[in-house]
């Protein structure tokens, strides 16, 4: 179901709640200050609000969890964390219009935006990208940032949290973590996952020297003497040469 009602200067709007299946909604250009006549049309995907007068929208736009194009740019908002706050639980928003609002004129608006609406793939008319991901996360979540920076192809790389991402040795010297004695072999994997160790990097090193080994063995088999040469012979025979490969 579609609806159009944009540029007749309207003020208010009667409640849409009898249009439940509403998907798309044109209400543009228009002089609207609340959103109360929302509040039942959950299938909305496309929402049209830019050119009006809102000033907050908080509590009016949340349970919109279908919508995937949002326009509210030229309006009055101008509280950037309670608008966003509104718009985190549409999951499925791809495209948001904020520009022209008081609330743009933040310095951090844009990064703001991306990090805390992470599905927004097109704002204010210009794509999101992996750059600019990566800045508002480095902004607002520095740490979640210097995991990530120590993270690469599937496994920790060499990088200690304590140190700066790039540097090419660590800080504090490797060391072998404490286990208590009397643990044999068969016992260490169930310590492993028993005691608790108090640096998580132990518990990764001991895990690590207890995985299961594959071991490859090669022989020179033109060497070996065959069962008549064997008989012959009066001396023993010496062991043929070995070469054992192991992988951890």
């Amino acid at each position: 179901l579609l609806l159009f009602s944009s540029t007749r200067g309207l003020r208010s709007v009667p409640s849409l709640s009898q249009f439940r299946r509403l998907r798309y909604l044109w209400i543009n250009n228009n002089k609207i200050q609340d959103l109360t006549f929302l509040i039942k049309n959950y299938y909305l995907t496309e929402l049209y609000l830019n050119n009006n007068e809102l000033t907050d929208i908080s509590g009016a736009l949340k349970h919109l969890c279908s919508l995937q194009i949002l326009f509210l740019h030229n309006n009055e908002l101008k509280k950037l964390g309670k608008t966003v706050k509104e718009l985190k639980g549409m999951i499925s928003l791809q495209t948001l219009n904020l520009f022209q609002n008081p609330l743009a004129y933040d310095p951090d608006y844009r990064l703001y935006v991306i990090y805390f609406l992470p599905s927004v793939q097109l704002l204010d008319r210009k794509s999101v990208t992996q750059r600019e991901r990566e800045s508002a996360l480095h902004l607002y979540n520095p740490k979640r940032a210097l995991v990530m920076q120590s993270i690469g192809f599937g496994k920790r790389a060499d990088t200690s949290l304590g140190t700066t991402v790039g540097s090419s040795r660590c800080t504090q010297p490797a060391r072998r973590p404490i286990m208590p004695s009397g643990i044999n072999n068969t016992r260490r994997k169930a310590y492993i996952f028993r005691v608790p160790f108090e640096d998580p990097e132990d518990a990764v090193l001991v895990r690590a020297t207890t995985r299961s080994l594959m071991e490859f063995s090669s022989v020179d088999w033109n060497q070996a003497g065959t069962c008549q040469e064997r008989r012959l012979k009066n001396k023993a025979e010496e062991p043929l040469e070995k070469l054992t490969v192991q992988f951890r």
